[in-house]
């Protein structure tokens, strides 16, 4: 008698599940809403560790076991290091989205957005509607500028971007002629200079731009909002070469396990939706040029960046650096 085996039911393979693990410098709140958006739109999950510091050296203690796909950064300087533990990612999306001088000539590093290095003037005791970092060293300003340690990776990329316009003599020379034209000694954060400023302590604060807005917007110090109030952002050289600015950015670990998804969200991160609520939520620029900046950052006054590469600024750092201490530049005038 012969019988026929019944047909069994095919067994249903689940697809592997598609996830991106994210190593942020950036606070979880300002990400997560567009990070929910990606995963709405692709399907695609993502997984968040936060810290203020050490994650690069975390992803190079893990070595080729490390779960990062990407590590965004919240400034240059660290994307930058965050290069160490990078691969170079080929994406036409990227390439066309993000301005030459805003990304890596190898595509290791990619900026996701802008913030300017700006003076922030006294409305009562300053009448320039312009100025240039090269004016900083007049003597007109003796006693008048105030500024954050000049060792911080925020003057340290305004000096080499000095460097590479001017030379290492020049900006020597421009070093020593700021320092004497301090009205203190470099110390405190950006806010603090604004506060010096609202104090009578300087005329002019040397800052980043999204500073203001986090004044602006202080619930839990209202003083902030008067400080604020004190000064008006003037942009240097943005009628002629452009402001300094640099950027928050993103690179793909060099051993991620999920590097198809990565890349997915890293181009989703320069898509018009998403450029738009990156920049916003931290008062910074998008980095894309088609995009326009939220209404409260550009009441601040028009943005235009210096073209020059971030790659060039970088070659110059360790030179601004060794400048700044040759001429003692945080002992003050």
């Amino acid at each position: 008698m012969i019988t026929t085996a019944k047909a069994e039911t095919p067994v249903e393979v689940s697809k592997p599940e598609q996830v991106v693990n994210i190593y942020s410098y950036r606070q979880p709140f300002l990400i997560e809403p567009i990070l929910e958006t990606f995963t709405q739109t692709t399907g695609i999950k993502t997984q968040i560790i936060f810290a203020k510091k050490g994650l690069v050296e975390r992803v190079q203690a893990e070595g080729k076991y490390s779960p990062a796909d990407i590590i965004l950064t919240s400034d240059f300087a660290t994307l930058i290091r965050a290069t160490d533990v990078a691969q170079s990612v080929q994406s036409n999306v990227l390439n066309s989205s993000i301005p030459e001088n805003a990304r890596a000539a190898d595509n290791r590093w990619f900026g996701l957005s802008w913030r300017a290095r700006v003076a922030y003037a006294s409305r009562d005791r300053v009448k320039d509607s312009q100025i240039s970092y090269e004016e900083l060293a007049d003597k007109k300003w003796q006693g008048r500028i105030c500024i954050r340690d000049g060792q911080h990776p925020y003057n340290i990329g305004l000096f080499a971007s000095l460097i590479a316009h001017h030379g290492e003599n020049w900006t020597r020379d421009w070093l020593i002629a700021v320092r004497d034209n301090l009205a203190v000694k470099p110390s405190g954060n950006d806010r603090a200079q604004v506060r010096n400023v609202y104090a009578g302590v300087c005329d002019i604060a040397i800052g980043n731009t999204y500073y203001m807005g986090k004044m602006q917007n202080n619930t839990k110090n209202p003083e902030q909002k008067e400080w604020a109030e004190a000064v008006r952002i003037i942009f240097p050289n943005s009628e002629t070469r452009g402001v300094h600015a640099n950027v928050s950015g993103m690179v793909m670990a060099k051993f991620a396990p999920n590097p198809k998804p990565a890349k997915a969200l890293m181009e989703y991160l320069v898509s018009a939706e998403a450029q738009s609520e990156y920049a916003s939520v931290n008062y910074e620029y998008p980095v894309r040029t088609d995009i326009k900046s939220s209404k409260q950052v550009t009441s601040w006054g028009a943005f235009n960046p210096d073209p020059i590469s971030l790659d060039t600024v970088n070659a110059n750092s360790v030179l601004a650096s060794k400048l700044v201490d040759k001429v003692r530049f945080n002992s003050g005038r």
